[in-house]
């Protein structure tokens, strides 16, 4: 790789994680706003649903914070004792958020059933209402500078806290909704019933982020469609007649292709070294900042029978 095309890497990276950074600053600011007028609005309201969205803040608040911590260790250059990065430090926060999550809706569960057992009347319904339209508002300017980040960044800890506030929008209505139906309507049991639906919309996204993260932690393989995208690019050289053992996997901003490359056995070493070389630069054109090992094999070699299947 030429060193203009490494630090054109490089300033990619370094532009990757000031947004990032500024994301993450930008989760923590809302949150704690959130939990604070959520908390006057539940201490004044006694509204389960409200408690709900609360807890639900309150959670966004842990986990963003969390994320900022894991955004910062994922970003550190690789050292000698991490030759491969620091990148699975965002997986791992995921997956202790989808944990948290998890929990936390299932607190709200067992305070919604027992809101369903005993009922009890919404107060000062209207300066709740207010907070929680404040709420929605402030929420639909973060996921949008969310979806813009991760847009340009592809960042696993963003997208999981994009999805927490996204079905936080959600929620939010929902409890518009059950102070609505509770106050004006005298619907008393929609609190608590909004209440679980609450719950599980938050288990629902503690599952997805909890897959994501998982598969990064295992070394999974990236999707059938970017692995065909790979062998084309691949096999888009004409000196190279097929491929074999690609190997890709993915952690935090990092992504990595393992690949063999089958051309001519009476190729020249430096012939096939310029191959492999081009060969490289379009795969890194592809996905900027991906590490790429590429080994060289002559063509009709039989293939050990452990290798496993592309």
């Amino acid at each position: 790789m030429s060193a203009d095309a490494a630090m054109g890497d490089l300033n990619r990276l370094e532009r990757a994680g000031l947004l990032m950074r500024r994301a993450a600053w930008a989760s923590v600011s809302v949150a704690v706003v959130l939990v604070a007028i959520k908390a006057a609005a539940y201490f004044a309201s006694h509204s389960v649903a409200m408690l709900a969205s609360m807890a639900d803040s309150a959670l966004d608040l842990f986990t963003s914070s969390l994320n900022l911590f894991a955004i910062r260790q994922a970003l550190t250059p690789a050292d000698a004792e991490h030759r491969f990065g620091h990148g699975k430090a965002e997986p791992l926060a995921g997956l202790a958020q989808a944990a948290f999550i998890a929990a936390s809706a299932l607190f709200l569960v067992i305070q919604a059933v027992g809101r369903i057992m005993e009922p009890e009347d919404i107060e000062n319904s209207i300066p709740a209402l207010v907070v929680m339209f404040i709420s929605i508002a402030l929420t639909i300017v973060l996921v949008l500078y969310q979806r813009h980040v991760i847009n340009r960044t592809g960042s696993l800890a963003i997208q999981s806290d994009h999805t927490h506030y996204a079905s936080d929008l959600a929620t939010n209505l929902g409890v518009v909704l059950a102070l609505v139906l509770a106050t004006w309507l005298g619907w008393t049991l929609a609190d608590p019933i909004i209440a679980l639906g609450v719950s599980g919309v938050m288990l629902w996204g503690a599952v997805g982020v909890g897959h994501t993260s998982f598969n990064q932690l295992m070394d999974h393989e990236l999707p059938d469609a970017e692995r065909a995208k790979i062998r084309d690019i691949v096999l888009a050289h004409k000196d190279v007649l097929n491929l074999h053992d690609l190997r890709t996997r993915e952690a935090g901003l990092s992504i990595f292709i393992q690949v063999h490359i089958e051309m001519d056995p009476s190729m020249r070493l430096a012939a096939a070294h310029a191959v492999s070389d081009a060969v490289e630069r379009d795969l890194m054109a592809a996905y900027p900042g991906a590490e790429v090992i590429i080994h060289q094999d002559p063509a009709g070699l039989e293939q050990p029978p452990q290798d496993l299947p592309d």
